[in-house]
């Protein structure tokens, strides 16, 4: 497990997260009780669960992404799942059980990546000793006077550099059975992969290129080399230590957010959901789960309800409440140059591909900031989303227009331009503020 202090999480989080500090907080100081847990005797480990967290917040201002950013950087097991595809038992749909199953089955895909790695250089040794041998037997009329040692030799040396990449060749690799997806009333049975290992394995020859059949002999030696019991008992240990599932729009199942309606079994997912949350075994393929010790962040956005409409006994298990703030003018401005994934250089490098240079001036920066933060506040708050429908709209010329082979092209984007081409954005936001 990771050992970053909360300090160091928050810093690592506003990489990516403008603002937000009181939930950055909260998640830093709920990652890092982990890490102290793990270094107490088990007796003591047993009794100390979880502090579950609830963030309550608009759309776009960082809910999934704080928990995503937060279970990648420990490279924890995490899993989103949103409250509103669940339904009580007795109703036709996905149980909350699925949920850690889900859990389960991402812990595991870790696992045997991080064993994949691993054996990946023996792995890659025998992929290209079985691509040598067909490269030898195609290329022989080439090989001259040079002897079979040498002429191999060489050939290596080319496979290894990349050469023959793109060169077609017939290989024998392992057919696997197709998966099948059979969905009754809801639940996803993949028989392809419950029957895998109990089918012969067929081989079939395939032309395919070199770097393709690097690619599947490699994922094919290395799984040979795993063992696949351990990987499961590792993956079902990491998803009950270090688990993180986030359960968004808990919201929209919150007592008066539907009252009125047909929808009669939403307090009943809240009911489904408290043992989960409280702690209890669940049966996978894998064998049984324990859930006391992952960690479950809740969000929702709470305009119709409040979190005080959820079941009291699921709000006792959830006893961090964090309260995420509309974005402002100075936070927009920030999410346009300060993240490493800033928007405006995703824009740049995007449009880099058909030679245009796109400039952002810092008056531009803020025009697009100030129009995001008023059409949020005159209609529906959509945070940082609002940023993709303005710089889609501002940008719709240029990305349709470029393209072909011309030469670099720079393109200033300056005030003047942001208002030229969102005039008709400022136009209607200027009369809804008219519109009781």
């Amino acid at each position: 497990m990771n050992h970053l202090s909360p300090k160091q999480i928050v810093n690592e989080l506003d990489k990516y997260i403008i603002g937000q500090d009181e939930a950055k907080r909260a998640v830093a100081v709920a990652l890092r009780n982990r890490y102290r847990r793990s270094q107490l005797s088990e007796a003591d480990r047993e009794e100390i669960t979880p502090k579950n967290i609830i963030m309550k917040g608009p759309t776009g201002v960082g809910k999934t992404e704080i928990a995503r950013r937060l279970a990648k950087l420990v490279k924890a097991p995490f899993i989103k799942v949103e409250a509103t595809k669940y339904t009580e038992v007795g109703y036709v749909g996905r149980d909350v059980e699925s949920m850690i199953r889900d859990l389960v089955e991402c812990s595991i895909r870790l696992v045997r990546e991080e064993k994949m790695k691993e054996v990946s250089v023996k792995a890659e040794g025998v992929a290209q000793k079985r691509i040598l041998n067909v490269l030898s037997e195609m290329k022989k009329g080439e090989r001259g006077e040079l002897s079979k040692e040498v002429f191999d030799a060489r050939l290596l040396e080319d496979l290894k550099a990349g050469k023959f990449d793109d060169t077609q060749i017939e290989i024998e690799v392992i057919d696997a059975p197709k998966a099948m997806e059979i969905v009754p009333g809801g639940a996803e049975i993949n028989i392809g992969s419950i029957f895998g290992d109990m089918l012969p394995k067929k081989k079939k020859k395939r032309k395919m290129s070199v770097r393709q059949a690097m690619e599947q002999i490699v994922a094919e030696e290395a799984d040979k080399l795993i063992d696949d019991e351990s990987v499961n008992a590792e993956g079902r240990a990491r998803a009950e230590e270090q688990g993180i599932i986030f359960i968004d729009e808990i919201d929209k199942i919150a007592g008066k957010a539907n009252q009125g309606g047909a929808d009669v079994s939403r307090e009943g997912v809240q009911r489904d959901i408290l043992p989960i949350v409280e702690g209890c075994t669940v049966m996978t393929k894998y064998g049984p789960v324990k859930t006391d010790f992952i960690l479950f962040i809740a969000a929702g956005a709470f305009h119709i309800s409040k979190v005080e409409d959820l079941i009291p006994e699921l709000q006792g298990r959830f006893p961090i409440n964090v309260e995420l703030q509309s974005l402002s003018k100075a936070d927009f401005i920030k999410i346009l140059t300060q993240p490493q994934n800033a928007i405006t250089s995703q824009y740049e490098k995007l449009l880099g591909v058909d030679n245009i240079d796109l400039q952002f001036t810092d008056d531009a920066i803020e025009e697009i900031a100030t129009i995001s933060e008023d059409m949020n506040a005159t209609s529906e708050d959509i945070g940082a989303r609002r940023l993709h429908t303005v710089m889609e709209h501002l940008l719709e010329d240029i990305s349709f227009n470029a393209g072909g082979d011309y030469p670099t092209v720079t393109v200033k984007i300056d005030k003047k331009y942001v208002d030229d081409h969102l005039e008709s954005m400022i136009r209607n936001r200027d009369l809804k503020k008219y519109v009781l």
